[in-house]
């Protein structure tokens, strides 16, 4: 029995999305007569967004399936000065090109997620460069300077944290809780929005637009965090050795994409069953209390969940049907992720480490050597035991298999 009244809330409290909240009961009253905008925000700060920014689109999923408006708000104004959340050093400085850039890379992934459109629950896209760019400087600081407190700021974890390191926090950085906090005002006065979410790293941001709008709008205004989106043996999620799990489809093959879902924790698939599909928490449940070697099929259905979101329903299952074929049967796939060289490069002998990192198996050759010393490279399915080169001589069917353990895989095909 849920023990909220709306169904948005309801839905994510099942989920196990909400970690803090402004005020639940009286968002929960809102949400069961009315329609909530409600919105997160994405800075720029690279081509694509990663794994770890899905947790908050999914929450935007929802609250448009729950009947609601959601709003992905870009930060290509935010990206510019940079979030001191979670961070020990500042951001490196973008330009304006490259930021326009990024935006325009990541804005896709979107619409795998939201139907957007010109309805009263379409979702709408905006960037936050549109207000903050125009905004000057005295101004700012004479209309909203007043309404925060250095004393408050410093008690915010993002700040605390960084002066507990004794890591510099500039006055740039520190202006970003304002920006933030004049987003959720500017969103109100443009959209209505009364709703901020966000991961638990953005509460001290959040409450301060909160705030900002009860006191410029005379409104009540809601801040909803997650929890911080952790493996269960502590690891942050959107981060692997090999580098960032990317959802722009172009920068993170489908295989590579399936089996990182496939490669989770056993103790984390109910919980990335939950958050990540959609399917009914009956069937969640049903999976997640699978045992011993049975939770393997409950991984593959996460994989292969996660992997049509982003890739497609066709790319998902054939990435799944690549895993059938290279660990069940150890054979060659042809879906593998594939890294062509000159013919002439076998020819003269592919240095083996070399040849790892280009198929991007491990991120470095120290990490290939550590591998090696572990019996954990294999080339067309035989254990490496010292380096050596690749050679045509490796060549099978006119590719080489390379393998770290048994769950990372990709092919060298000379052209």
């Amino acid at each position: 029995m849920s023990p909220f009244k709306s169904e948005f809330l309801s839905v994510l409290h099942e989920r196990g999305f909400i970690h803090q909240c402004t005020d639940l009961a009286a968002l929960d009253e809102l949400a069961a007569k009315q329609v909530v905008t409600g919105y997160i925000g994405f800075d720029a700060t690279a081509r694509s967004l990663h794994v770890g920014s899905l947790i908050q689109i999914m929450m935007l999923y929802w609250l448009q399936q729950t009947g609601h408006q959601p709003i992905a708000l870009m930060g290509g104004g935010t990206t510019k000065v940079g979030d001191p959340s979670g961070k020990d050093t500042q951001r490196a400085m973008l330009t304006d090109a490259d930021i326009r850039a990024n935006l325009d890379s990541i804005r896709g992934v979107f619409t795998k997620f939201l139907r957007f459109g010109s309805g009263e629950r379409d979702a709408v896209m905006v960037d936050n460069d549109e207000w903050l760019s125009k905004l000057g400087y005295v101004d700012f600081l004479r209309d909203y300077g007043t309404e925060f407190t250095i004393n408050r700021m410093l008690t915010f974890d993002s700040v605390k944290l960084r002066l507990e390191r004794e890591s510099p926090l500039t006055f740039l950085e520190f202006n970003y809780m304002l920006m933030q906090a004049y987003d959720f005002h500017a969103l109100y006065r443009r959209h209505g929005c009364r709703l901020q979410m966000g991961g638990s790293d953005q509460w001290g941001n959040i409450v301060n637009g909160v705030e900002l709008c009860r006191r410029k709008d005379g409104v009540e205004a809601f801040g909803l965090t997650t929890p911080l989106l952790t493996t269960a043996s502590g690891k942050k999620m959107g981060k692997t050795e090999s580098g960032a799990v990317w959802l722009n489809a172009d920068m993170y093959s489908a295989y590579d994409y399936w089996q990182y879902w496939r490669n989770a924790e056993d103790a984390d698939v109910g919980t990335l069953l939950a958050r990540f599909t959609t399917l009914p928490m009956s069937e969640v449940r049903r999976l997640a209390a699978l045992g011993g070697a049975e939770i393997n099929e409950a991984k593959k259905i996460l994989a292969t969940e996660a992997t049509r979101w982003i890739h497609g329903a066709e790319a998902a299952e054939a990435a799944a049907a690549t895993a059938r074929t290279t660990f069940e049967s150890g054979g060659t796939a042809a879906g593998l992720p594939m890294h062509s060289i000159a013919r002439s490069t076998l020819d003269q002998g592919y240095g083996l480490f070399d040849a790892f990192v280009a198929a991007k198996l491990v991120s470095s050759k120290s990490e290939a050597r550590r591998h090696l010393a572990a019996n954990a490279l294999r080339i067309n399915n035989e254990v490496i035991t010292a380096e050596r080169a690749l050679t045509a001589n490796d060549l099978a069917d006119d590719v080489i298999k390379l393998s770290v353990g048994k769950k990372k895989h990709a092919l060298i095909r000379p052209e």
